[in-house]
């Protein structure tokens, strides 16, 4: 993590990337439990936590919200969810299909934030030149 400014949404992106993988590990660990009885699917919730610190952020628009925002204070929350309805008699709400469908999903956008932070590191490394 750095502490420049010019590194602000570098370390934004970073701390994306970090819950995307670790939304990642918990829909795998997810699938991997789904023969457990009682098993109760995890989830990582990191998209409301950003959105909550926008909004205190108070500011105008989102680009100055996003560079003021304090990228260590953001941390993705894994949660077991116990709302999830189960069909199963053994009590386990992993439904393959959907965590299938939701792990494609997190991995597609895991691989846009890495590319990102690849993106910002050429372009700093172009005017470091």
């Amino acid at each position: 993590m750095f502490s420049s400014d010019a590194f602000d949404y570098v370390n934004l992106l970073d701390r994306a990337a970090d819950a995307s993988w670790a939304r990642e590990k918990a829909i795998a660990h997810n699938i991997a439990n789904v023969d457990t009885p009682g098993y109760k699917r995890q989830d990582v919730e990191f998209d409301l936590t950003l959105k909550r610190a926008i909004i205190r952020s108070k500011q105008d628009n989102v680009l100055d919200a996003v560079t003021n925002l304090d990228a260590a204070s953001l941390q993705p929350k894994v949660f077991t969810d116990y709302a999830g309805y189960s069909y199963r008699l053994d009590g386990n709400n992993v439904d393959i299909d959907t965590e299938n469908v939701e792990l494609a999903s997190e991995q597609i956008k895991y691989q846009a934030l890495t590319t990102s932070l690849s993106q910002e590191f050429s372009r700093f490394k172009m005017v470091a030149k």
